[in-house]
């Protein structure tokens, strides 16, 4: 039993650092129809995580092209001992235009210990679930996170009905078995 359990947590490590994810409960290339928009951004640091994520994943262009709008996280910093704790701050865009910033927290539970930082960008599929996360509505829920932070693409994932998230690992090392969700709270330029 402890080599089992030890070998999940190398495997999840191991995934958490080698691999970017896409959590996908909304498929842009799929039943999307294109609204086409240029992307304008004069953030630097939201434009570097950007470019390193297209560099990346190729395949994001179309989220950034089907998308009503986005968040970009670009350092969020996770650790615990036990209990467990993730923050950033971003930037929210909307059909390509600076809209606001955003904080980004997240509480875990459960067997962890270490740190690690990553990027993070949540797409929203439309003006609705755009507006739910400026209303502080939007919550990603404990498998939505662990999703975005251990696997590939999930096409039946579909926790956060209009989101997609992207994440790229940056750096550290985290052992986890932990449950916990995502809150955002926006604030308006």
């Amino acid at each position: 039993m402890k080599k089992l359990l030890m070998a999940n947590l190398i495997m999840i490590t191991l995934t958490n650092i080698a691999a970017g994810s896409v959590y996908a409960g909304w498929r842009p290339s799929e039943t999307e129809t294109a609204k086409g928009h240029d992307i304008d951004i004069t953030q630097t640091l939201s434009a570097k995580t950007i470019t390193d994520f297209k560099t990346h994943y190729s395949y994001l262009d179309i989220y950034f092209e089907k998308a009503y709008g986005y968040a970009v996280f670009p350092t969020v910093t996770k650790g615990g001992i036990g209990i467990g704790a993730a923050h950033g701050k971003g930037e929210v865009y909307e059909k390509g235009n600076y809209i606001g910033t955003a904080d980004l927290v997240q509480v875990t539970l459960g067997l962890q210990f270490g740190g690690q930082q990553y990027s993070e960008i949540v797409f929203f599929k439309d003006k609705a679930t755009l507006e739910d996360f400026k209303a502080g509505k939007l919550k990603l829920g404990a498998q939505a996170s662990a999703i975005a932070a251990t696997s590939g693409v999930s096409a039946d994932a579909a926790y956060s009905e209009g989101v997609a998230i992207a994440t790229l690992s940056k750096s550290g090392l985290m052992y986890e078995a932990a449950i916990g969700g995502q809150k955002f709270t926006f604030k308006p330029k």
